[in-house]
């Protein structure tokens, strides 16, 4: 099966039964490798309320090389980087962890449980990971005001 041909099945999939919290659409239509999607946060988390959006990009190797990910709306957690990119640490996403049988709609699934429990021993965002350990109500208040002021 070609890259094309896996991509578009992989789109197919996830239109007629989405990742929960997940609208996925075309960046712009025609260009199957890029793709926008917009997360809901689960309503259990510290991001409860929050719509965050993401750009996945699938590389001409996809399935063989993993797909890009990074968050377009600012969120504080420490498995995000706080900067223009919002590239997540993600070990699946990893050059030398991703398996060619691995699907976006897991990598999805993925994304909103660390959205529920980030996982500060594996952090991009040294500074929020040590404040999330070491002083849980000042991480929640500003992840909170955050959501408030940039994923509504």
């Amino acid at each position: 099966m070609s890259a094309n041909k896996r991509i578009m099945k992989e789109y197919a999939e996830v239109q007629s039964n989405p990742p929960p919290g997940c609208k996925i659409t075309l960046e712009n239509e025609g260009d199957m490798n890029l793709w926008n999607v917009v997360m809901d946060a689960p309503s259990d988390s510290t991001y409860a309320g929050g719509h965050f959006k993401i750009a996945i990009k699938l590389p001409k190797e996809y399935p063989f090389k993993p797909p890009v990910l990074n968050f377009k709306t600012k969120l504080y957690h420490p498995n995000v980087m706080n900067d223009e990119t919002g590239s997540m640490c993600l070990g699946m996403l990893r050059p030398d962890e991703w398996k060619p049988p691995n699907k976006i709609a897991d990598v999805l699934k993925l994304v909103r449980a660390v959205l529920a429990s980030p996982q500060p021993d594996d952090a991009v965002e040294q500074g929020i990971a040590d404040q999330y350990k070491n002083d849980r109500k000042a991480f929640d208040k500003t992840a909170k005001e955050w959501v408030s002021k940039y994923a509504k």
